[in-house]
């Protein structure tokens, strides 16, 4: 699949260096969303002609597809082995980074059986990662943008989960960090984002409050050299959730699963998802056939859940009042974008109440040995909905993301789990309580 040359109506010397030099790999420009405008390969995130979101575009591998599949198999076991569809150096491997990726897909028949599922349903456990979330994908894309540019600090307006993958990749990578998230998360990932050594700042509000600090940060001084991964590193940033697409594909034998369930924070996960599994079909790594995308929100921040059932195209902000603390975002950036795929696949947008999240994350962790995050328990519990609704075929070849641990979200199960019993050291204590 090639693409047109670039017309660009901005110039930039650096960003002509590097992608003369091959540090973008396949990328040729920024494209706007709304309006296809292109700009050259920068640190920008925004259309200058209707201020729309650029994403990356590219001249993607053409030829034999088989080739193409045997050189993505014989590389490394990490998001590295998809480096020509990426916008990243062909020698990214060789790069101090956290090499995440390449996680387990795994066959859930336990919790298949459990919700009435007969065809094919997989988990896809991206809390093998590095720092146990999908995070380490997105932002291992944009420090490599970030050593590009010559930024010297990597910063994030963080839910918890980014804060952590920020951190822990700029003390991998040599860079100084400095991370930016509600005052109030849970503890795990407040911890986990603070031991790499970088500055970790909570500020009172929530998360749409910290993104939009960020973005005054970005335009003072005091900002200078700072690269925002979710800012103005967000159209590579993004990039990284396709990896996601790639690997379930190769994981199901080179062929696209016929329904997937994605968490949406921003949304923007979900809509890389699916542009990574279109540039699959058009460079012909599988074979094109109709897929359904479903997206799982919780019910106390599920701004994109409302307005696809209301049947709108605009996305109404929220305050967001969930335990589900990762996809608590009021305001969510691609919101519009996740009705449009949903609406395009034949999918839906769903969301579940505290107490079914619970549930899901015990019905995962008791069925298949995974002990998910809240957005997990979004995701299992959203599927169980779906299905239960007619929504979602059973019969069919479905795929359901966890995208982080358990671990990060005990403050969740923690009050309704617990020891079975508590004994003296002896057997007949043991028989006394039941257990024997």
């Amino acid at each position: 699949m090639a693409v047109q040359s670039v017309e660009s109506s901005t110039t930039s010397s650096a960003s002509d260096t590097s992608h003369a030099s091959g540090a973008f790999g396949p990328a040729i420009a920024l494209s706007c969303r709304e309006c296809g405008e292109r700009f050259d390969l920068g640190p920008i995130f925004a259309c200058e002609v209707c201020f729309g979101p650029l994403e990356v575009a590219y001249e993607l591998p053409a030829g034999d597809p088989e080739e193409l599949r045997r050189r993505i198999e014989a590389g490394p076991n990490s998001i590295w082995r998809y480096a020509p569809l990426l916008p990243v150096p062909a020698d990214v491997a060789d790069l101090p980074s956290l090499h995440p990726g390449f996680t387990q897909l795994v066959k859930a028949d336990n919790l298949a059986r459990e919700l009435g599922v007969t065809g094919e349903l997989h988990i896809k456990d991206d809390s093998g990662n590095p720092t146990h979330s999908f995070k380490d994908r997105v932002v291992a894309i944009a420090v490599q943008a970030a050593r590009t540019f010559g930024f010297t600090t990597l910063s994030c307006s963080s839910t918890g989960n980014l804060a952590g993958a920020v951190g822990a990749a700029a003390a991998r990578a040599g860079f100084r960090s400095c991370v930016f998230i509600p005052h109030d998360l849970e503890a795990g990932k407040v911890v986990m984002a603070a031991v790499y050594g970088g500055e970790l700042v909570g500020i009172e509000g929530t998360y749409d409050d910290v993104n939009r600090f960020c973005s005054e940060l970005i335009g003072d001084p005091v900002g200078e050299g700072w690269g925002f991964v979710n800012v103005n590193l967000r159209p590579y940033y993004g990039e990284g959730s396709k990896t996601l697409a790639y690997e379930i594909c190769e994981q199901l034998g080179w062929r696209l699963p016929d329904q997937i369930v994605i968490p949406i924070a921003s949304g923007s996960q979900l809509t890389k998802i699916d542009k990574g599994l279109k540039e699959l079909i058009a460079i012909g790594l599988v074979e094109d056939k109709p897929y359904k995308i479903f997206g799982a929100q919780a019910e106390g921040c599920s701004p994109v859940s409302a307005a696809f059932k209301a049947g709108h195209d605009v996305v109404r902000p929220q305050k967001p009042q969930t335990i589900a603390k990762s996809l608590a975002i009021g305001n969510p950036a691609d919101g519009p974008y996740v009705l449009d795929i949903a609406r395009r696949t034949g999918g839906a947008v769903e969301d579940v109440n505290d107490e079914q999240i619970v549930d899901a994350i015990k019905l995962l962790a008791r069925t298949e040995g995974i002990f998910a995050e809240t957005a997990g328990g979004v995701t299992v519990g959203v599927t169980k909905k779906l299905i239960e609704d007619g929504l979602l075929d059973p019969s069919l070849t479905t795929v359901v993301l966890n995208t982080g641990d358990g671990l990060k979200t005990l403050d969740a199960v923690a009050p309704t789990t617990g020891p079975s019993a508590i004994i003296r050291p002896t057997l007949d204590s043991f028989r006394e309580a039941g257990l024997a």
